[in-house]
């Protein structure tokens, strides 16, 4: 009797510990969750200044054109599709990975000819490894703010060189995107090409003011900028969104931790307290049984 006393003192003694420790990741996540957050609301008006950019741009246009950084180079035969899938480097978080993966390899089942995957963080390019997908490279996912410029710039520079070199056609970028009733929800994008459906959207937004438009002598050059920052903001937001996302659901586990680790704790008290009362009840017995014989 005393040693599974013993055993439970030590169940509950590491029951409250894991309890702390699952109190500091949920305090760790939701800091995140605000900074990322954060950084995607800070975006909006940037992300619309660079659209009005690139209205004015096409606006003033004799003809909706592409311009190099945009052009549509892999061979015609062959068109090889680029997808970036952002995901998670750390685990506790649930089914972040395996919804997106799922998501991923619906969406592009849909979609003929070849494909050819970018995986940001290292548990959703396992996950991805898994399937039939060709899984080209992965990049390393950001643990702050400050280190997400970094990383677009490389996938950009990657994205660049492959159709320089002809071997992808067009790019789509996954990614989680934090949701009011719930935590998150896996979508998608075409990031490239930027074709002219997607020019006559922005040569349609209004001008916030009556004043007249003017771009600079050099258009070209003014608009192959403009076009950079669109592709450097999409994926810097979709970055940002992601790693709200993740902590989120990282934070929503941690709380079914903590309720299932208050119900062990309960169950561990009363089993606890009812050995103890046991005990007691037969110590009792036992002098009882030695005063009666005694007597």
């Amino acid at each position: 009797m005393t040693d599974s006393i013993a055993s439970l003192r030590h169940k509950i003694t590491s029951a409250q510990d894991l309890k702390s420790v699952v109190r500091s990741m949920k305090t760790i996540a939701s800091s995140s969750i605000g900074q990322y957050e954060k950084a995607v609301h800070s975006l909006d008006d940037y992300y619309q200044n660079v659209q009005l950019g690139l209205s004015a741009c096409l606006s003033q246009s004799t003809q909706l054109e592409q311009p190099a950084v945009i052009v549509n180079r892999s061979q015609k035969d062959a068109p090889v599709i680029g997808v970036i899938v952002f995901g998670s480097d750390q685990g506790l978080v649930g089914q972040f990975n395996e919804v997106m993966v799922e998501f991923v390899v619906d969406s592009l089942a849909k979609l003929s000819g070849n494909k050819m995957l970018w995986a940001v963080g290292e548990r959703v390019e396992s996950r991805l490894i898994e399937t039939d997908l060709n899984t080209e490279a992965s990049f390393e996912l950001p643990h702050s703010i400050n280190t997400i410029t970094a990383l677009v710039g490389e996938i950009l520079i990657e994205l660049e060189a492959k159709r320089d070199q002809g071997r992808i056609d067009q790019v789509f970028l996954f990614h989680h995107k934090p949701e009011v009733n719930s935590v998150s929800r896996p979508v998608s994008q075409q990031l490239l090409p930027l074709d002219a459906a997607w020019q006559q959207e922005l040569v349609a937004i209004d001008w916030p003011s009556n004043n007249l438009v003017e771009v600079m002598p050099d258009q070209d050059q003014t608009r192959r900028s403009f076009v950079r920052e669109y592709l450097f903001v999409s994926l810097f937001r979709a970055c940002a969104e992601s790693l709200a996302s993740e902590n989120a659901s990282r934070l929503a586990a941690m709380q079914r931790a903590e309720k299932n680790i208050d119900e062990i704790q309960e169950n561990l008290n009363q089993t606890f307290h009812r050995l103890r009362q046991s005990d007691i009840d037969e110590e009792l017995s036992d002098v009882l049984s030695g005063f009666n014989a005694l007597s």
